[in-house]
């Protein structure tokens, strides 16, 4: 990225130890950014920082990490302590740590849905609470929070993660509001199905009616969705698309009327329901 946007800016990334939230930070790191990364196992937090530090342009750059669930309000406020003393409060939080449980509605426990909304949603309000009061002194920051396609369309299947990712884009709008008069930009990204770790994961989980709703879709690279995200960022988007389809289906959604939507959704449904039954 040739925007000096993020040069010599105090970046954290929650889940920054695999997936969008480490390739986020190389990308970064290769911009001249201070790189802290934050994740729950020691282990891949220091395999992620070495590809970090292997990026770096600048020897200068402060990069590091940190072990805390972002779950626990107590661990996400350690995150940025951590971080403030050794390079300075935050400039830019993306808050991209969160998980996945698909399912049927009725076999997903009630355990479940908790989890996914303390790590998913609370993680995001816990860390992002506790940066805001640097950045509100300071009159400048940006937050970065990621939702998901799943975060404006209801998908068969996603009903925890579904939920949670409409909670952080609710969270994302009225921050929005509130920091802009405070010199704070706010950003929610809504990415498609992204090539991970976690998406790995939940293919044995996913019913055969969410199957056939992705189709022969192939998921965006890692690299790919966080380069999107970090350009469109640097632009001031508040709405952030990475990929077209993330995009259109957002047009389609809020442009078509609602019965027509649910409609086309509950025909591609049903013919993994009859698929399942061959």
């Amino acid at each position: 990225m040739a925007n000096q946007y993020w040069k010599k800016k105090v970046v954290l990334i929650t889940g920054g130890s695999s997936g969008i939230g480490l390739a986020a930070a190389k990308q970064l790191a290769l911009a001249g950014a201070h790189v802290w990364l934050a994740a729950r196992r020691l282990e891949l937090l220091e395999a992620a920082l070495k590809e970090v530090q292997a990026a770096k342009s600048d020897p200068s750059q402060n990069c590091g990490v940190v072990t805390a669930d972002v779950s626990d309000s107590q661990q996400a406020a350690r995150i940025v302590e951590t971080v403030t003393k050794s390079s300075g409060a935050p400039d830019v939080i993306i808050n991209s740590a969160g998980i996945s449980q698909p399912g049927y509605v009725q076999d997903l426990s009630s355990e479940v849905f908790e989890r996914l909304m303390q790590v998913n949603y609370l993680g995001t309000v816990y860390v992002t609470g506790a940066a805001l009061p640097a950045m509100i002194k300071r009159g400048s920051g940006h937050i970065i929070n990621l939702s998901s396609i799943a975060g404006y369309m209801g998908v068969f299947g996603y009903s925890a993660y579904g939920a949670t990712k409409y909670a952080v884009a609710g969270y994302s709008e009225v921050l929005r509001a509130e920091m802009k008069l405070r010199g704070i930009r706010v950003s929610v990204a809504f990415p498609p199905d992204t090539d991970t770790a976690q998406l790995t994961y939940e293919i044995p989980f996913k019913p055969e009616e969410l199957k056939a709703l992705e189709g022969n879709t192939k998921p965006l690279s890692a690299d790919e969705v966080a380069h999107s995200i970090l350009k469109q960022a640097e632009k001031g988007h508040f709405m952030i698309f990475p990929g077209t389809d993330a995009r259109l289906f957002y047009l389609l959604t809020s442009k078509l009327p609602k019965s027509l939507v649910l409609f086309i959704l509950d025909q591609m449904a049903a013919s993994g329901k009859k698929t399942k039954k061959v």
